[in-house]
């Protein structure tokens, strides 16, 4: 299956966000998904989802820190209550929002003697999250991101995000898998998808090296959305790259597709 998304993070930001999801819809988009939407009320959202008939898909659990530099929030074992806290905050937005899916990104370790810890932390606020986003039927999915551009990320490649699956355990558990991420790694994403499909909520791409639309590095994307569309995986393709252009321009892959 092959259904995208555009990630109004990163897409159409020459307009506020509030104006994204308008330029989405008017490019070919019928769905959404947005980093972190708590500069906007979920009310806001949920008025312009409906004016342009937009689903959103996925959003993120607050961060604190870790886009700024920092090690942001899941796995911080200092920061467990606010985790508990961005969880809450995750919620009432969910409830309004009604998401597929809720990312957590694991975030990073600066010192490596506490690297255990961190990701034993990371596991235990996984289940606290799941134990609140499956209530409301919502998927809850975490990601690898790779060492080039964030180092000291606790989850940097498929084969970690496969032994968390497997430890945890969980119905509503998947990976988020980011084929730039795991190019940049060195890992094969056409290969990995097909083999772990059923084991994936979401998937994301930019092209690699660069992080900018399909056309612009190495992968073939011909053969990359061929082999989504051709595996098990039921779930959006979310357009999450950084135009090298305006936006809409960046949008040739769209119609090629």
């Amino acid at each position: 299956m092959l259904r995208f998304t555009a990630n109004l993070s990163v897409l159409f930001t020459e307009l506020p966000l509030q104006q994204r999801f308008k330029a989405a819809k008017e490019h070919g988009f019928n769905a959404v998904e947005i980093q972190f939407p708590y500069e906007l009320s979920a009310a806001t959202i949920r008025t312009e989802l409906d004016k342009h008939q937009l689903q959103l898909v996925l959003f993120n659990v607050p961060a604190d820190d870790l886009l700024q530099g920092g090690e942001g929030l899941a796995a911080v074992p200092a920061k467990q209550a606010q985790f508990k806290d961005a969880v809450a905050q995750t919620i009432a937005y969910a409830k309004i929002l009604k998401p597929t899916v809720i990312n957590i990104l694991p975030g990073c370790c600066f010192e490596p003697l506490h690297l255990s810890k961190y990701q034993q932390t990371f596991k235990d606020n996984l289940r606290y999250a799941l134990n609140a986003f499956s209530p409301l039927g919502i998927k809850t999915v975490f990601e690898a991101v790779n060492t080039i551009n964030m180092p000291g990320f606790i989850i940097h490649n498929s084969a970690q995000m496969l032994a968390i699956l497997q430890e945890i355990n969980h119905p509503d558990l998947r990976m988020q898998y980011d084929i730039y991420h795991m190019q940049m790694m060195q890992e094969d994403p056409i290969r990995f998808i097909a083999q772990n499909a059923h084991k994936i909520g979401h998937i994301q791409f930019a092209d690699c090296p660069g992080r900018h639309q399909p056309g612009t590095g190495n992968i073939d994307f011909q053969q990359l959305f061929t082999a989504i569309k051709n595996s098990a995986y039921t779930g959006w393709t979310g357009a999450e790259y950084i135009p090298s252009e305006n936006s809409a321009a960046s949008l040739t892959w769209l119609q090629q597709k």
